[in-house]
């Protein structure tokens, strides 16, 4: 790894990280610092077991937006792509020492970043914020739920209670009556 003159920290060829997911979260966090996102772009797997040997790591700007006109299905609305054919990107393989390993590193980016690196985390920041209104929304859901469990234990304490008052009024009838039916015979 490198460091540019503002403190930012550049992946280079030869950088290793001890997991997947630790390449993933640097890259992400490099992307955040220089003001673009970044996209899970493929991997290739092992015929053997189906273990993901490599990975590739990109702008969400690159490659070039398909039209999906003529295929068969419902016409969607045509959009503007946000595609601009980036090649920024890092690829990283898992290497015989267990560790992943940054193979190839493109810095270059074709078009304008975020001047305002916050910009980019805006969607995460939402995405947090949405996280959190569902937590309480959860957690509020949990306390009716823990209360309805309450009312329905107590109600079905109730109904048992008065299940056995029954049972010893019907046994009362039943001895009654079977003590009548001995005098009368």
């Amino acid at each position: 790894m490198a460091v540019e003159d503002d403190s930012t920290i550049v992946p280079r060829e030869g950088t290793e990280f001890e997991s997947e997911e630790a390449a993933k979260m640097f890259y992400d966090d490099y992307s955040r610092s220089l003001g673009f996102v970044m996209r899970v772009m493929s991997c290739r797997r092992s015929e053997r077991d189906g273990r993901v040997l490599a990975r590739r790591f990109g702008c969400n700007k690159e490659g070039r937006c398909v039209s999906v006109r003529g295929k068969s299905g419902s016409v969607r609305k045509p959009r503007q792509s946000t595609r601009e054919g980036c090649k920024a990107m890092v690829h990283v393989k898992y290497d015989r020492s267990g560790k992943w390993v940054v193979t190839k590193f493109v810095k270059e980016h074709n078009h304008p970043l975020v001047v305002e690196p916050r910009q980019a985390r805006q969607t995460l920041d939402e995405k947090d914020k949405r996280i959190q209104e569902l937590t309480i929304e959860l957690r509020n859901k949990k306390r009716l739920c823990a209360a309805y469990k309450e009312q329905l234990d107590a109600f079905a304490k109730i109904v048992e209670e008065y299940s056995n008052r029954m049972s010893k009024r019907v046994e009362s009838v039943v001895e009654n009556l079977k003590e009548f039916e001995h005098i009368e015979q």
